[in-house]
């Protein structure tokens, strides 16, 4: 299939299903003043209404992969995005609390696949070797989901209302449903016996150490960028750094697009690097890494723009586009499906996790003329650095298979030599180059432990230091910096 095609009929129909499911995520903010004052919510309602949209997101990652991968990803998206227009009409003619919750589990429920099954159909039909740019381009355009639900959605409320506005969300899932169904070629809609996907199960996945090798770092790592973005970095900036509403919205509205355009350039970066030799497991740690340094500096108060070091972070959180492509070089394409629910269940539950931690942390230190002091943002922050730099070593180290005896080595070089000829080589000729391999070997890995060692050193030293620095400031945050350290 060519290029074109591939983009025309696999590409934008499920960025199309991607771009509603990021609308329908981003479109409360705009409404809430509309909700509390046409259906009479209060911030506790607000709260609990949208709780129950992420609630159902994470519960539909597990069923929703064995979905994806038995019945194909065109014929489950477009069932969904029917579901999810009729949720949107539910969702515009409630006129209670009960209507518009029953609504938006629907569309919760029917979004949550939407990420899922455009990166299956990538894995189906692109080639392996471009399966990280065609996944930051799924990613960019459906992130404009969140751009949309802004200025334009504003407008659209202006003239139609909230509740025209839904009603033209379900149109569109209803028109996107149409456009995945008729113009994906999808040859996977008939149940599948494949002998890979029935080894591959979700228990196989979860007990694959390839696989935890990944998953703390892209679950830690992304669900703090996603944490920050979607909720504590408005209290830092107002309460530590000080701005004003306009410029904290300015410092949102930034991150916003960073999170949008990183996607796509952290696809292209990972497509250009491979083909040069580089892994994109060292693209993915890169890229966290660097989000770590942005907030080490802010924890620091390093003399460095406000603005780079949050667009850093919230680029951060576009590594997703890394982590999906690394796992597809794990397992078959008849699981990932499976694979990428199960990874992404992380995500959305370390981001919980994360931001509810994040909360609690602040809440030990009282509150004055409304804001928290300086001192509980960065214990929060510190500890959650801590958390990202144990993801990350652990990511980093060397994982070697034991060293062969020198009896296994020889039995092993010796079962694939032909049968002897009459001047073949004696069996100690065999055994002297896999000796050789096995000592070169050893050295290597020798090599590799000490460097592991010193950059753990490096790490104790760096946080040792950080605490120290912190006690000068406030002994609670040290204290709680310490603990993290340690556990």
């Amino acid at each position: 299939m060519s290029r074109a095609r591939l983009i025309a009929c696999v590409l934008l129909p499920f960025a199309a299903g991607y771009y509603l499911s990021y609308l329908f995520r981003s479109i409360n903010a705009p409404i809430a003043g509309d909700l509390t004052g046409d259906v009479g919510l209060n911030a506790a309602n607000l709260g609990f209404l949208t709780s129950v949209y992420f609630l159902l997101f994470a519960a539909a990652q597990l069923p929703g992969g064995v979905l994806l991968d038995r019945y194909g990803p065109s014929a489950v998206q477009s069932a969904l995005l029917l579901i999810a227009g009729a949720g949107a009409l539910v969702f515009a003619l409630a006129d209670g609390l009960i209507g518009l919750v029953i609504g938006r589990a629907l569309i919760g429920l029917a979004v949550a696949l939407a990420l899922m099954a455009g990166f299956k159909a990538i894995v189906l039909w692109f080639p392996p070797e471009r399966v990280a740019l065609a996944n930051g381009w799924l990613v960019m355009l459906g992130a404009l989901g969140a751009v949309t639900a802004t200025g334009p959605a504003d407008l659209i409320v202006g003239s139609l209302g909230w509740r025209g506005l839904f009603a033209l969300l379900g149109a569109l899932s209803a028109l996107a449903a149409l456009l995945i169904l008729l113009a994906v070629p999808d040859t996977s809609g008939k149940p599948k016996t494949s002998s890979a996907r029935q080894a591959v199960s979700l228990s196989t996945i979860y007990r694959d150490p390839r696989f935890w090798r990944l998953a703390p770092l892209s679950a830690i790592g992304i669900g703090t960028s996603w944490s920050l973005q979607g909720l504590w970095a408005a209290p830092w900036l107002k309460d530590v750094a000080g701005f004003d509403r306009a410029t904290v919205v300015q410092h949102l509205a930034a991150m916003a697009i960073a999170l949008s355009a990183s996607a796509l350039l952290l696809g292209a970066a990972a497509d250009r690097l491979r083909r040069a030799g580089v892994r994109t497991e060292v693209v993915l740690a890169s890229t966290l890494a660097l989000s770590m340094a942005a907030q080490l500096a802010l924890l620091l108060g390093l003399p460095v723009p406000s603005h780079l070091l949050w667009v850093v972070i919230a680029a951060a959180g576009a590594a997703t586009v890394l982590s999906y492509a690394i796992l597809a070089t794990y397992f078959p394409k008849e699981a990932s499906g499976r694979a990428n629910g199960a990874l992404n269940l992380l995500h959305m539950g370390g981001t919980f996790v994360l931001q509810s931690a994040t909360g609690f942390i602040i809440e030990q230190w009282p509150q004055a003329d409304g804001r928290y002091p300086v001192e509980a943002h960065q214990a929060a922050l510190a500890i959650g650095i801590a958390l990202q730099l144990a993801a990350l070593l652990w990511f980093a180290a060397p994982r070697h298979r034991p060293l062969l005896s020198m009896q296994r080595a020889v039995g092993r070089m010796t079962l694939v030599v032909q049968p002897r000829r009459a001047n073949a080589s004696p069996p100690y000729a065999v055994a002297i180059p896999a000796r050789s391999r096995q000592f070169a070997l050893a050295r290597r890995q020798a090599v590799r432990w000490r460097r592991a060692a010193a950059a753990s050193a490096s790490v104790c030293a760096a946080l040792t230091a950080l605490s120290t620095l912190l006690a000068r400031s406030s002994p609670k945050v040290a204290e709680s910096f310490a603990y993290a350290s340690i556990g």
